[in-house]
């Protein structure tokens, strides 16, 4: 099928879902929205994310995709089953696979989890890895501050360095052999999270193992990409264009056209 996949997230996180899909699935074409006006999501109330979050899907929805992918853990946590239910097409979110990927590498049985306030505070992804194996111990921390620097750019500002290891020293030193980042903005800095934690932590990110969970489902409904023409991706944003796009090429590393989408006033809180 020629349909998009269309990801959304509160900004650039799910840009590292976005690029795991076009390796994995280079055929495919994808439509992609970042709602960088109403970022972050993680301080919000989860009524409001859960609003926010439909009116996306129904933005994107004029495009006829024939998945969803909500790559923002925050969104994924409060608001998937209710996307679920009401669109006819499959929905994937990043929560569940990065659980999985977290469970085969662990081998302490030890996990650690950073992400947002919303994130944490929801524990989707305690829930979620307790599900698959009950035993495991989980050990989370909310990291507010990182998603507002990579909104702005600054994954590589020399800054950046003291706020993520300050926002980590209550997780230096305690025995977990592996830390989700559990949400999709963190791999921006993830080598400064990886110097912090050291090498004896591995980093799981939720996007490689998320884009297998998108080939496989497309591949057993058939709906997998066929035509030999490489796609055009298409790129939408809520905020600033010129720095979504240019947050977006440095870490696509390839041109893209960004459409800026105006909401309402009343809708910007």
């Amino acid at each position: 099928m020629q349909q998009a996949i269309a990801i959304l997230d509160s900004g650039v996180g799910g840009l590292t879902v976005a690029k795991e899909i076009m390796r994995q699935l280079p055929q495919e074409k994808i439509i992609y929205f970042g709602d960088t006006a109403r970022t972050p999501y993680g301080p919000r109330p989860a009524e409001e994310v859960i609003h926010f979050t439909h009116q996306i899907v129904d933005y994107l929805l004029q495009y006829h995709p024939k998945m969803i992918v909500i790559a923002c853990n925050t969104a994924t946590a409060v608001a998937m089953e209710e996307i679920r239910a009401r669109v006819p097409i499959p929905v994937v979110g990043v929560i569940h696979p990065g659980a999985r990927a977290a469970i085969k590498t662990t081998r302490k049985q030890i996990v650690g989890v950073i992400g947002t306030e919303g994130t944490i505070k929801s524990r989707a992804y305690e829930f979620a890895l307790r599900q698959i194996s009950p035993t495991i111990q989980v050990v989370t921390k909310a990291c507010p501050l990182f998603v507002p620097l990579v909104e702005r750019g600054m994954f590589r500002a020399d800054q950046t360095s003291q706020v993520v290891a300050d926002s980590l020293a209550d997780l230096q030193g305690a025995p977990m052999d592996c830390l989700i980042l559990g949400c999709t903005h963190y791999p921006f800095l993830s080598d400064v999270i990886g110097s912090v934690m050291g090498p004896q932590v591995s980093l799981i990110s939720s996007a490689d193992e998320t884009a297998r969970e998108v080939s496989t489902i497309l591949y057993h409904k058939g709906m997998l990409a066929t035509s030999p023409v490489m796609p055009v991706h298409q790129f939408f944003c809520s905020g600033d264009p010129l720095m979504f796009k240019k947050i977006a090429q440095s870490w696509l590393n390839e041109q893209i056209r960004v459409t800026p989408v105006v909401w309402q006033v009343s809708h910007i809180i």
